[in-house]
Parts: structure tokens; C-alpha cells; sequence
């Protein structure tokens, strides 16, 4: 294809995404396009499935048959949630076994929250309230993605995800209602899940290689710094109502601005867990490569399944 050929179909694909219009697994798309969505989706999928460690080891230990099978149905759902961004990605010319592949290796990253460890089962709450929370507040807004694949998955995500943000927080309530002992538990785990919580939206706009590029594309639609904002203007006044305080001692609303003000992120914290040397990385790619390798055998029996059936559906056609 001339150089020519190649600058028309990228005014095109300019124009299309300027009038909002979804570009599908079959239209032209610059290459970086392409890659840069594999790259963000594989992300969101690769959280997904990781999320679900760090929760999976209470659900033996919840303090109720009614708080399991929540947490089961949670946990599930974020299996689901991983099923259908894989796929997502997979429209775009890569493989799942090479998406697992850049997991399992480290080659590819997903959210620094899930490096943390889950301490008791106040954190279980403040997973569901905090890190859900974010997680809505970014997903909400990449249901107007432009890629169709990926905005058509985001909407039954956010749904799911809507319900584990109710969940959590009344896990936190339910704390807040109970003795001093569950109190100071709560208090506990907010203390230690907020900075992070606030990191899961990114580095600062300033800091962020790929944020304008994506702006442009419209696979984002709101920058690191305003979700952040957002999200924090959100659950401030949700633990304030229930008895919690935020620890951030620089933090205060901001009439002027009509926001809340706070204080500055430890990015060198930030950095570290997602340059691989948090809590808990290590812990959670050795999982990961665990539950892989003893799932070989059941990746080779579907697919020997698969094979017998397919050469069953052949044989009854050239009957």
C-alpha cells in the first residue's frame, strides 16, 4: 500500500472517530491503534483475573454462609470479566495463549492494587468499596470507547462491577454498625487501601506516556488526574457518612474550585509496585503460573473433546 493509499485511510479513520463512530475488528485502523488497544485491554484483562486472588483466599473464611456466596458470585464475575476483555483482544489479531504468555512472564502489566495484601476481612470491603469504585469510575467511561468490542464488554462489566461496589460498602457499614474492635478494623483497612485505591487510576497526566494519544483515539475519555478527582469528590462524603476518616491530613473541600483538595501521592511507591516490587507481585504471578501449569491437563482434555467433535460433524456431512 503507497504512502498515499495509507494517509487517506487515516484521514478517514480520523474523521469517523471525531462523529463518535465504533471501529470494528474488520475496518482499517493504524497499526498503533491496534497495538496500543491490545495493550489497554490485555491490561484490564490481566487485572481482572489477578484481582481475583486476593479475595479467592476469604472465601473459606467469610464470617457468613450469606458473605460467601457473595464473595463466590464476586469472584466469578471477575472471571467473566476476564473472559470477555480476553476476547475483546483477541479481535485484534492476538492470541490468548500469548496474552497469558505476557502475563505469566511479567511482560505485561496489570493494576498495581492487586499487590496488595488482604489482611483481614475489613479489606475484603474496602476492596469491593474503594477499588470497585474506582474501577466504575474508569469503566463507566469506557463504555464511549471507540473500539466496539471493547465498549459493548464494558457495559455488562460496569452493571457487575456496580453490584461489587454495593457489596463492599456494605461490608464497611456493616463494620461501622458493630463494636469498637470491628470500628478500628474498618478504619484499618481504609487507612491502608486509600493511597493505593487513588494510584489505580495512574500517573499523573504530566507523567503518562500513552494518556494523549489515547485522548485523541477516544479510547480514553477523561484523563488519569480527572477520574482521580472524581473519585475522591465521590467517596470522601460515602466515609464520612459512615463514621471513617480518610488519611489524609492535607485534605479539604475546595468551594472555589467545587472540589476536594488532597494531598500528594507517593509516586515512588506507585513506581515500585509496578516495576514488579510490591507486596505481593511476586506471590501473584507464582499463582498465576501455578494455577496454569495444573490446568494443563484440562486445556488438553477440551481441546481433544473439541477435536472429536469436530471430526464427528465432519463425518456426518460426507455421509
Amino acid at each position: 500500500m503507497s504512502e498515499k493509499e495509507i494517509k487517506s485511510l487515516e484521514d478517514i479513520f480520523n474523521q469517523r472517530i471525531a462523529r463518535d463512530e465504533k471501529i470494528e475488528p474488520k475496518d482499517w485502523m493504524p497499526e498503533k491503534y491496534r497495538k496500543t488497544h491490545i495493550r489497554q485491554i490485555s491490561q484490564h484483562a490481566h487485572s481482572e483475573i489477578v484481582g481475583m486472588l486476593p479475595e479467592g483466599n476469604w472465601i473459606s473464611r467469610c464470617p457468613t454462609l450469606r458473605r460467601k456466596v457473595a464473595l463466590l458470585a464476586k469472584v466469578q464475575d471477575e472471571g467473566g470479566h476476564g473472559l470477555y476483555l480476553y476476547s475483546a483482544a483477541e479481535t485484534l489479531g492476538i492470541s490468548r495463549e500469548e496474552m497469558f504468555e505476557q502475563l505469566h512472564t511479567g511482560a505485561a502489566k496489570y493494576s498495581s492494587i492487586f499487590n496488595y495484601p488482604t489482611l483481614t476481612w475489613a479489606d475484603i470491603g474496602a476492596i469491593g468499596w474503594l477499588v470497585d469504585g474506582a474501577a466504575i469510575m474508569n469503566q463507566v467511561a469506557l463504555i464511549n470507547t471507540s473500539f466496539g468490542p471493547y465498549s459493548r464488554a464494558m457495559i455488562r462489566i460496569c452493571k457487575e462491577e456496580s453490584f461489587h461496589q454495593r457489596q463492599g460498602y456494605e461490608i464497611i457499614m456493616t463494620l461501622m454498625n458493630g463494636t469498637q474492635e470491628q470500628k478500628d478494623m474498618a478504619q484499618d483497612a481504609l487507612n491502608r487501601w486509600w493511597w493505593p485505591s487513588l494510584m489505580m487510576f495512574g500517573p499523573r497526566d504530566e507523567d503518562s506516556p500513552n494518556s494523549e494519544q489515547s485522548m485523541r483515539w477516544k479510547l480514553k475519555r477523561k484523563t488519569n488526574d480527572e477520574l482521580r478527582q472524581a473519585f475522591v469528590d465521590q467517596t470522601v462524603p460515602q466515609a464520612e457518612l459512615i463514621g471513617l476518616k480518610v488519611p489524609d491530613s492535607d485534605l479539604k473541600w475546595n468551594e472555589e474550585r467545587g472540589h476536594y483538595d488532597f494531598g500528594p501521592i507517593d509516586w515512588d511507591e506507585f513506581w515500585q509496585v509496578v516495576n514488579g516490587h510490591g507486596p505481593c507481585n511476586k506471590e501473584r504471578l507464582a499463582a498465576r503460573n501455578k494455577a496454569w501449569d495444573e490446568g494443563a491437563w484440562i486445556r488438553e482434555a477440551a481441546n481433544a473433546y473439541a477435536s472429536k467433535q469436530a471430526a464427528k460433524e465432519e463425518q456426518r456431512k460426507t455421509a
